[in-house]
């Protein structure tokens, strides 16, 4: 059959983020699914069989394969894979302009289905890259394609990506609105499109609780709860647990929390996937700091972020997050000069966070400022917060800036002592 069969099952593969171990499964080793994509091995019928099981695909579409590529088909074949390979090694730019690349490709050989994945291949990594409105212009253009139109999970999974990438600007009541759509496609989904499904009820719970919906968020956590089986592959509970445990910090249940965080770090491999686990040790920590949880365990998830984020080479967001992080720690431990010095630098290249982000960044500056007594400067600090997490619609943060901002007019309106 050659590698044109080798080139589809890795396409195939990738786009269902499956590893050769995972696609054998118990009866192929990887080695041996390493040869097929290669082109050194030529499947059976039994195999084609079986593979097609675990793609989920008939075992004629996979027979096709073995028809031999025109050079326009190897064109994007060629361009797809080298997009897949960028993701792997988080070179998320370089897989966006090779999604785009092998989109366009696909797009002039008549071939809607590898359009739509290379494009959505695009947008996903232009979200990884922390291009949020690039990434939202792209998915507002792939739902309006009739093919996603016409497909209730090509529409599940652009919609769970356009909420993702709308929080990660800071736009939470456009992100709700995204992410509640994806939760009611995906609501009683076949077992197909159910990954899909939980990603996008994780979404919907994240959006709600950065907005301060926090009890809407816990009734979806509860969901997700129960969809925890002994069958979840371990990543994935890993995962749930950690969202879970996010609103439980967040409904100032800190045992809770702490028992789904627990959970999640003893789920979550970073011999698996160290981006994610950078970002679980990130998430921990900022959930943790922000109940006031202040020992050694938090410090620990902030040295682990810090660690993981410099190894798989964090985006100029990331960074940022990470550094303040650093920077409440310093507050709730009392180092205020050190505190104040890092979020300056934070604060002058907030462009690069979304809105509620740099909300957050600005109510801290304020109340290190107030605990300098530098109360004027404090007062500056939380209007532009109030400022920030209006635009990102965080109504109880608006709140939390605003009382600031009374206290510290109080203070100058107080009569003085005679």
């Amino acid at each position: 059959m050659g590698s044109g069969f080798g080139e589809r099952l890795k396409q195939e593969r990738l786009e269902r983020t499956l590893t050769q171990g995972e696609l054998g499964g118990a009866l192929y080793s990887a080695s041996y699914i390493s040869l097929l994509e290669s082109g050194h091995r030529e499947p059976t019928v039994e195999i084609i069989k079986a593979l097609s099981q675990q793609l989920q695909l008939s075992p004629d579409t996979l027979q096709s394969w073995a028809q031999t590529a025109s050079p326009e088909e190897c064109g994007y074949l060629t361009a797809s894979l080298n997009a897949w390979q960028c993701w792997d090694t988080r070179d998320f730019l370089g897989a966006a302009q090779n999604a785009e690349t092998a989109a366009i490709k696909a797009s002039s050989n008549m071939n809607a289905a590898m359009w739509w994945n290379m494009t959505y291949l695009q947008a996903t990594s232009l979200l990884r890259n922390s291009d949020f409105a690039e990434s939202v212009g792209i998915l507002t253009r792939l739902i309006e394609h009739p093919l996603t139109a016409g497909s209730g999970s090509l529409t599940l999974r652009a919609r769970q990506v356009m909420a993702a990438a709308l929080l990660g600007m800071g736009r939470l009541h456009e992100a709700i609105g995204q992410a509640t759509l994806a939760v009611e496609i995906g609501a009683g989904a076949s077992a197909e499109q159910n990954s899909a499904y939980l990603v996008a009820l994780q979404t919907l719970i994240g959006t709600l609780a950065e907005s301060g919906r926090v009890e809407e968020a816990w009734q979806h956590c509860l969901t997700l709860n129960d969809a925890l089986t002994e069958a979840t592959p371990a990543q994935t509970a890993g995962e749930m647990h950690w969202v879970i445990g996010n609103v439980a910090f967040f409904r100032k249940d800190i045992a809770e929390g702490l028992n789904h965080h627990s959970l999640a770090s003893k789920l979550l491999s970073p011999a698996q996937d160290l981006a994610r686990w950078a970002q679980f040790n990130k998430a921990t920590a900022w959930v943790r700091l922000a109940a006031g949880v202040v020992e050694q365990d938090t410090l620990q998830a902030i040295e682990r972020s810090e660690l993981a984020h410099s190894v798989v080479g964090a985006s100029a967001t990331e960074t940022l997050e990470v550094s303040l992080l650093r920077a409440r720690w310093l507050f709730l431990n009392s180092e205020l000069p050190k505190a104040l010095a890092l979020l300056t630098t934070i604060n002058s290249q907030r462009e690069q966070l979304g809105s509620h982000t740099a909300g957050d960044t600005a109510l801290l500056l304020g109340q290190v400022l107030k605990a300098l007594d530098r109360t004027d400067d404090a007062f500056v600090a939380f209007a532009d917060a109030q400022t920030l997490f209006t635009e990102a619609g965080a109504g109880d943060r608006v709140s939390t800036a605003k009382e600031n901002m009374v206290e510290i007019e109080a203070i100058h309106h107080a009569p003085e002592a005679t």
